[in-house]
């Protein structure tokens, strides 16, 4: 034990005191300078200057690896031995691809150095151009998809979902009332350049209520003079329209660049292999663009994009009474088909969503960087219910929320520690408008965030480094709502919560809820390289999530499902304690990785079907907010076989088992079993084919609680009491996909490809267990879709 202790200190004593400068050109091969050109050594990072040169100090002695890029170039990763000072010359190889299909390989990971971050590949952000955000999520694997229909989809990480998953768009986290399970992100797929998911919440920086993970988006970034841009035109056989979409990019090193991009889909209803899915239409209109100024050492950007979309919300799920349901379940037929139609009727939602940033970036030197910024978001909710005469063109919810929020983070990169810290400001409104004759199911109110963090990174050697971090938030929300007195008495909330009382009206309470809460978040973790191309990184992490709006006050009917939520003023935050480890192995042709899991939520929030409640409108089924213990554990398996040099194979397994702890039962909407099988083939000689055919097997949910109710219904003109199923999930299913594309040159500095797709090839029926509309109707059917892509 002595000699291992003498051995660490004489190992940290050499790498902090055996420090030396790496230094050289980066030139093309008529040796031109390359200005703006990525020199990587080890954790260290430098930037060339307009003569080429670069410097990177405080590299310790060793065999380090070494990546040199620059957008538009082949680039160089190899490993030097450095023992003192040294001086080292590039010379790049231009690539013959366009800018924005170049991939730059990274050796580190980006926001967190101990957990393994997941990219979503280009090629299937652009197949995905006719989809959603969740549709090309669905790619990684722990990810599975949450559904209200066809159109409605939000990722679920690790068997997470919503509030426990922020989406970050561009930095800014969006904030578009995505609390509720028929609430899509409201972002458009095609203005993503890149995104990562992070599975945990090791990314402090981003927010301390992660519980899931996070979803991180970046738009299309150029560093390189130059001006280029793509037209995407997709076609769909299922719903009969498309979607096209156009963006262009202006890239200068030290002066003015920016970014264009606006997409627009029309779609009509889409089809089961049996029947058409009624009002299952969707529009979007949609604009991004961002103007960026880079000097020496600071850049400024202003960033807006506006997202526009109605959905139609199936007729067949908007039951009016307890009979609709049960013979909807029972007879797997849904009560309302009418013939194709582009039309989109009541009941449907119309969301805009408009975000506007300005961002700061000051470079002190090639180790400190701090970063301000502001962001304003604006999103507008309408939710149109079936109503008589002129109130059928009133919302039934109209929803108004403007957040704004200051960000200030500071970056300083010292010898072999990486430093990072931040804050953060949030103001929030919410405005139900009382003009929808209804009362709302989100009152409104006003909340204010605050919070702070740190975190810290060493690397000890290449070869083992660690990180740590911590974060404080403060969150205090008052909100106004009426309640009736009946609901008030039969929550049981007299009187521990009379205080919250301002005001009788008639039938009814006028409240002012007010919570206040200080949560403390952690993360800690390393990540171990060993020979033979074996990584492994560990993961614990803390974070904590103040229940929301909807888990707290929802009262009444929600009319884009059909169902009535109710909330709970006793609701406490969640705890979650996560473990994660991940294990890498690469072989020539083979690769593997493992990441088992392990997540402890206490005060977990889920939904519960309770039962039938009898309004004017009719009779729905009522699902309440409820807590419990909860643990989640899993496992996701990916493996990559190059079989030949054009032929590959790819598999991925997820798992994860919920337990409801409190009451000795399974957890409600856990993702089954899945395994995918992809093979793929690629001929460059053949017009840069490619070929792909993939498996995707869902195994039928066997873990899952008991939540069926009694109720009565009408059976040839008298009451009879029957069984309502709401728990039994559907069986299991396999579809097959296929995927193939050429490109090709068609003007001087244009490039075309043409892609095309079948989705669910054998149009197989089946209903997904995620999917709220799972009681109603099949899952749509087969799928053909035709894409061109037009580079230049």
């Amino acid at each position: 034990m002595q000699k291992i202790v003498i051995a660490v200190f004489l190992l940290c004593f050499g790498v902090f005191h055996a420090q030396n400068t790496v230094s050289g050109t980066v030139v093309d091969e008529q040796n031109n300078p390359l200005l703006g050109s990525h020199v990587h050594i080890g954790t260290k990072t430098s930037t060339s200057d307009s003569f080429g040169n670069y410097s990177v100090k405080n590299v310790p002695n060793g065999n380090i690896k070494m990546y040199v890029s620059f957008v538009g170039y082949q680039s160089v990763d190899t490993i030097v031995a450095v023992s003192s000072d040294r001086k080292l010359d590039f010379k790049l190889k231009k690539k013959s691809e366009l800018l924005n299909e170049v991939n730059v390989k990274h050796n580190t990971s980006t926001y967190n150095q101990t957990v393994v971050e997941q990219k979503v590949k280009t090629e299937f952000i652009e197949r995905s151009s006719n989809q959603t955000l969740g549709d090309a999520l669905k790619n990684v694997t722990g990810v599975s998809l949450l559904k209200t229909g066809s159109t409605i989809v939000k990722p679920v990480i690790n068997g997470l979902h919503s509030n426990r998953v922020p989406i970050i768009n561009n930095n800014v986290r969006l904030e578009d009332q995505q609390w509720g399970t028929e609430h899509s992100p409201n972002f458009d797929i095609n203005s993503a350049g890149k995104i990562t998911v992070i599975k945990g919440a090791s990314g402090l920086q981003f927010g301390g209520d992660a519980i899931g993970g996070l979803v991180l988006i970046e738009p299309t970034s150029v560093k390189k003079d130059t001006l280029f841009g793509k037209t995407l035109v997709t076609m769909a056989s299922n719903g009969r329209g498309g979607t096209i979409n156009t963006s262009i990019h202006k890239g200068n090193f030290c002066d003015w660049s920016w970014n264009l991009q606006g997409s627009f889909k029309y779609m009509g209803d889409r089809e089961t292999p049996n029947y058409i899915l009624s009002n299952s239409g969707n529009r979007e209109a949609n604009f991004s663009g961002d103007v960026k100024f880079i000097g020496k050492k600071y850049d400024v950007t202003a960033f807006y994009s506006y997202y526009n979309t109605t959905i139609g919300i199936l007729s067949a799920s908007h039951i009016g009474n307890a009979t609709d349901l049960y013979n909807a379940i029972q007879n797997q037929v849904p009560y309302v088909v009418n013939d194709f139609t582009y039309s989109i009727q009541n009941p449907k939602q119309e969301v805009q969503h408009h975000l506007g940033k300005l961002n700061f970036n000051r470079t002190f030197n090639d180790e400190s960087v701090l970063s301000m910024q502001y962001a304003f978001q604006y999103n507008q909710r309408y939710e149109y219910d079936v109503r008589r005469g002129s109130q059928n063109d009133k919302p039934a919810l109209d929803l108004t929320l403007i957040t704004h929020t200051f960000n200030a983070d500071f970056k300083k990169e010292q010898h072999d520690w990486v430093l990072k810290t931040g804050a953060v400001g949030l103001y929030q409104n919410n405005f139900a408008d009382p003009a929808t004759g209804i009362r709302p199911l989100i009152p409104s109110y006003d909340k204010f965030d605050a919070g702070v963090y740190g975190i810290a990174t060493h690397a000890f050697s290449d070869i083992f480094s660690l990180e740590s971090g911590l974060r404080y938030d403060f969150s205090h929300t008052k909100a106004t709502k009426y309640y009736l007195k009946s609901r008030w008495d039969e929550r049981e909330y007299s009187p521990e919560f009379n205080h919250f009382i301002i005001e009788e009206s008639g039938n009814q309470w006028l409240t002012q809820p007010e919570y206040t809460f200080h949560n403390l978040s952690a993360s800690s973790g390393f990540h171990a390289s060993f020979e033979h191309d074996v990584d492994w990184f560990f993961n614990a992490s803390y974070a904590v999530r103040n229940p929301n709006p909807s888990e707290l006050f929802s009262d009444g009917l929600h009319h884009s499902t059909g169902m009535i939520e109710l909330g709970d003023l006793r609701l406490d935050k969640e705890k979650s304690a996560k473990l994660s480890t991940t294990i890498q192995k690469k072989w020539n042709r083979f690769s593997v990785s493992v990441n088992p899991y392990l997540n402890a939520i206490s005060n977990f929030m889920y939904l519960k079907p309770i039962g039938f409640e009898t309004t004017i409108r009719g009779a729905f089924p009522v699902w309440e907010y409820q807590q419990t213990n909860a643990l989640l554990t899993g496992i996701d398996v990916e493996t990559n076989w190059e079989v030949t040099s054009n032929l590959k194979h790819l598999f991925s397994l997820a798992y994860v088992n919920g337990e409801n702890r409190s009451d000795d039962e399974k957890l409600i909407d856990m993702p089954p079993l899945n395994i995918n099988n992809s093979l793929r083939f690629s001929k460059k000689e053949w017009l840069n084919l490619n070929v792909e055919l993939k498996s995707e097997w869902v195994f039928r949910q066997n873990q899952f609680p008991d939540y069926n109710f009694e109720t009565d219904i009408l059976v040839n003109g008298e009451l009879s009491s029957v069984t309502v199923d709401v728990s039994s999930p559907p069986k299991q299913y396999h579809l097959l996909h296929f995927y193939s594309d050429i490109k090709f040159k068609t003007f001087k500095n244009t490039f075309t490809t043409i892609a095309v797709s079948v989705q669910n090839s054998f149009n197989t029926n089946y209903r997904d267990y995620l999917n709220r509309q799972r009681f109603f109707v099949d899952e749509m059917g087969r799928n053909i879709q035709l894409q061109l892509k037009f580079n230049y």
